[in-house]
């Protein structure tokens, strides 16, 4: 197997996003007992700036007046992976749905419906395992950056949606499928 086909096998396992949002979730989420994260639409958005760290470092040097606290290596500006993929609705994989599905399935988050907004949480056996992915080497710079998130990005889903537009025009007019540019 070539390097990029290791690549491509990596960005199909499941199992890299469904730790990042169970991080992400925590982040959130916490130890509050009720706490959610209300809205996949938030849930995407709030990944989109996880996943792609050069993203986030833009958005914090607005909504922070600096990026630095993300600390970004080298690598991650440089690489393939860095460079977002526009999807039908902007930063917005596919995939959520079936994330979202998985981790329910595992017993790791619950989703409840409140009018029209879907709200996730952790379940106690999700806040384990987020405990645990936290604390490791391969997911403390991510768990850092979920923190950073909750601090500075905190939002409602419509006003998080404005200010991921706001600071990332390109999105509204790129072609489903193309790189967005760094």
């Amino acid at each position: 197997m070539n390097f990029f086909d290791m690549l491509a096998n990596l960005e199909d396992d499941d199992s890299l996003h469904l730790g990042r949002l169970l991080v992400l979730l925590s982040a959130f989420v916490g130890k509050v007992e009720s706490g959610s994260v209300d809205g996949l639409t938030k849930l995407a958005k709030l990944d989109f700036l996880l996943r792609y760290p050069v993203n986030l470092e833009r958005a914090l040097q607005i909504r922070a007046g600096r990026g630095s606290d993300a600390k970004l290596e080298d690598y991650e500006r440089k690489s393939i992976e860095s460079s977002m993929v526009r999807y039908r609705f902007g930063p917005w994989d596919f995939r959520y749905r079936r994330f979202l599905n998985t981790l329910v399935s595992k017993g790791l988050v619950s989703v409840t419906t409140e009018g029209r907004t879907i709200k996730i949480q952790l379940t106690d056996a999700g806040k384990n395992a987020a405990d645990e992915l936290t604390r490791s080497a391969e997911f403390g710079t991510m768990a850092h950056r979920a923190r950073l998130l909750k601090r500075h990005c905190d939002l409602s889903a419509t006003n998080l949606m404005k200010f991921i537009y706001e600071t990332f025009p390109e999105l509204a007019s790129m072609r489903a499928g193309k790189p967005i540019p760094q």
